[in-house]
């Protein structure tokens, strides 16, 4: 490979990262209805023919950055849990560190399993995601006898998205993020 050649592939991943981050930007500041081809190509200032070169449209652009996020997730998810004592004291720093993203990263949050994208989840499911259940399957693994891990785990991954997606949606009384979650670790140490 000629050094022409791989500056040129170079320089495409890093204006493949800058539509990926702006896109970001532009959807935490202004939300996702604000992220449009037009938008981002201006941000970055290329012409929209260049976006289209490295995404398909919007979709495409919402699955890229909703990668991003969910790898990490995981690796945030997996500092939380190592960084734990004890399996319980995982568990409940684990489900706090997950609404506590889900509340600080809302549109990120939103790509990740709230906005329409090409992700495919289950056996099918590409690295990061693997990577993101697997660290909370290892987070719900110790108390999820007798039960199957995998199917606890998809269970007490949606009672927390249930809790973030209510919570930040202003369903839920803020003053009792506390208490819902000490009656959620509850149901799942028993």
């Amino acid at each position: 490979m000629s050094a022409i050649q791989t500056r040129k592939e170079r320089e495409r991943a890093e204006r493949h990262q800058r539509i990926i981050d702006a896109a970001r930007r532009l959807a935490e500041t202004e939300g996702w209805d604000a992220v449009t081809i037009r938008r981002l190509a201006e941000a970055i200032e290329y012409s929209q023919p260049v976006l289209y070169g490295h995404f398909s449209g919007r979709e495409a652009i919402v699955t890229a950055v909703a990668e991003q996020g969910i790898g990490e997730f995981a690796v945030a998810t997996r500092a939380i849990r190592e960084a734990a004592a004890t399996p319980q004291e995982a568990l409940t720093a684990v489900a706090e560190g997950y609404l506590a993203f889900a509340r600080d990263n809302s549109a990120l949050y939103d790509a990740m399993f709230l906005l329409r994208t090409n992700l495919k989840f289950g056996d099918e499911a590409g690295q990061p995601l693997k990577d993101a259940f697997m660290e909370l399957a290892l987070t719900f693994a110790p108390f999820a006898a007798p039960h199957d891990v995998e199917t606890f785990t998809e269970v007490a991954w949606s009672s927390l998205h249930g809790l973030a997606t209510l919570d930040r949606g202003g369903r839920l009384r803020p003053d009792f993020r506390a208490q819902r979650l000490e009656i959620l670790v509850a149901q799942w140490v028993r």
